[in-house]
């Protein structure tokens, strides 16, 4: 899409480089780019403090984005879905600085984003943006009064998810259980870290030299949480590779997992690599494949920031990996990402009840191929960031179902928090405990 600029005779005010940044970002994820690779591309250019204001504004506007969209429909005449795509974004980051961001003066809301729309679109839209902005300001004290009367429409306009979602999970989770969950949806995803070559006590010391207030972390009693605005890339901890991020969820597969000291590990979609490092702990050799080149660089980068001569980054399609038997695979799949909604609130915006089917097809083709490569009497691993049963719990028993011999074989009590294992898979839920969601089946080749 390209915007017309306009000049004006009047004295406009500046419009200040982060809101430029966010407005790049919601074009950019328009045309299917993924909010991270946006938000990168778009923000690098920034000082730390934009580019944290930027990401506040542009993911709380899409945690929100269903809840705003109500709150303008009766503001904007005909609706949102009447105006050009980009000017009703305009409208929505706005609304969010308006709302939701008590750091922002009501009145610079407006101007800045009037001034926007008038450089991308002209006068007249920024008139419109003026008065849709004004009205919704004088109009605050009122909104949320209005919720629709069904349950299932109330649940997704307030918590800002999309209604076909909301339905499968009160299915399955109940009103009240699903409510909690949209809830721990629309919160930040914190920070946690793991100690890489020194212990826990040792990282907290380091961080909390540099300044950084930590506590301690779901579920993974040795990771960190990191609280407050913090730039990883300014820590020397980080920088000098004594941690690196991941979330509980993703540790807890690789506890679950419980590899055997010194096996040979395959990771076959392993970008950017947290599982696989977690597993080098303790394994001799991690192979760790992925389809996207760019995603390994980052594995590459992580590899040499941390010195691990243990894993070994490889380019390859999961479905057909050219390697001998292993010890044990890793099938962390591609999947919705039901799970991880509160890192990545674009994905709800993206998801189509159809992509079920289409993942779970690409996931039953992975864990085929998958199961050749582990040797007789070893371990495959089946994980998934999905809350989904096609894509978790019903490709297993598919899976066992076509492969006689294979078995479930959950870990020995105590690898993982008891309150995770559910009949013997793993499974994490965000409003439960606190973490990303996440399933995993720990299956035993035959001897």
């Amino acid at each position: 899409m390209t915007h017309r600029s306009h000049s004006s005779a009047t004295t406009s005010t500046p419009v200040t480089d982060a809101r430029r940044a966010a407005a790049d970002v919601c074009a950019d994820l328009r045309t299917g780019v993924l909010l991270d690779a946006a938000f990168d591309r778009r923000t690098h250019a920034l000082d730390g403090r934009d580019r944290r204001w930027t990401q506040e504004l542009v993911y709380g506007m899409l945690r929100r984005r269903g809840w705003i969209d109500h709150a303008l429909l009766p503001r904007v005449r005909g609706g949102l879905a009447r105006l050009d795509a980009d000017l009703a974004d305009l409208i929505r980051l706005g609304s969010y600085q308006l709302l939701e961001m008590g750091s922002v003066p009501p009145y610079a809301a407006i101007a800045q984003t009037v001034e926007l729309a008038k450089q991308r679109h002209g006068l007249g839209a920024s008139k419109l943006v003026n008065a849709v902005l004004r009205r919704l300001d004088r109009e605050r004290s009122s909104l949320g009064a209005d919720l629709p009367t069904d349950p299932i429409d109330a649940l997704s306009t307030e918590f800002s998810h999309p209604r076909w979602l909301v339905a499968r999970w009160v299915a399955r989770f109940g009103p009240v259980e699903t409510r909690a969950l949209l809830e721990a949806n629309n919160r930040e995803a914190p920070v946690i870290v793991r100690p890489w070559g020194l212990v826990r006590e040792q990282l907290e010391a380091m961080l909390e030299t540099s300044g950084v207030r930590t506590d301690e972390a779901p579920l993974a009693d040795d990771s960190i949480r990191i609280h407050g605005p913090v730039s990883l890339f300014e820590l020397s901890a980080f920088t000098q590779g004594s941690c690196f991020v991941q979330d509980p969820a993703a540790t807890m597969v690789t506890r679950y997992a419980a590899l055997p000291a010194g096996a040979t590990v395959a990771d076959l979609c392993s970008a950017p690599g947290g599982k696989s490092i977690e597993m080098a702990r303790t394994a001799a050799l991690v192979i760790s494949g992925d389809l996207s080149a760019s995603r390994l660089n980052r594995l590459a980068q992580t590899k040499r920031r941390l010195e691990l001569p243990n894993v070994a980054p490889v380019a390859f399609d999961a479905r057909q990996p050219a390697i001998r038997p292993v010890d044990a695979v890793l099938v962390d799949a591609p999947c919705t990402g039901t799970g991880t909604f509160r890192r990545h609130p674009d994905a709800r915006w993206r998801l189509r009840l159809s992509d079920l089917a289409v993942t779970a097809l690409m996931q039953r083709d992975i864990l085929r191929s998958a199961a050749r490569l582990v040797k007789p009497g070893g371990l495959l691993i089946y994980s998934t960031c999905s809350l989904e049963p096609e894509e978790n719990e019903a490709q297993v028993e598919a899976f066992l179902a076509a492969h006689p011999g294979w078995r479930l074989d959950p870990p020995g009590e105590g690898t993982v928090p008891a309150a995770t294992i559910d009949h013997g898979y793993l499974r994490v839920l965000p409003h439960t405990h606190g973490a990303d969601g996440a399933f995993a089946a720990r299956l035993r080749s035959p001897a």
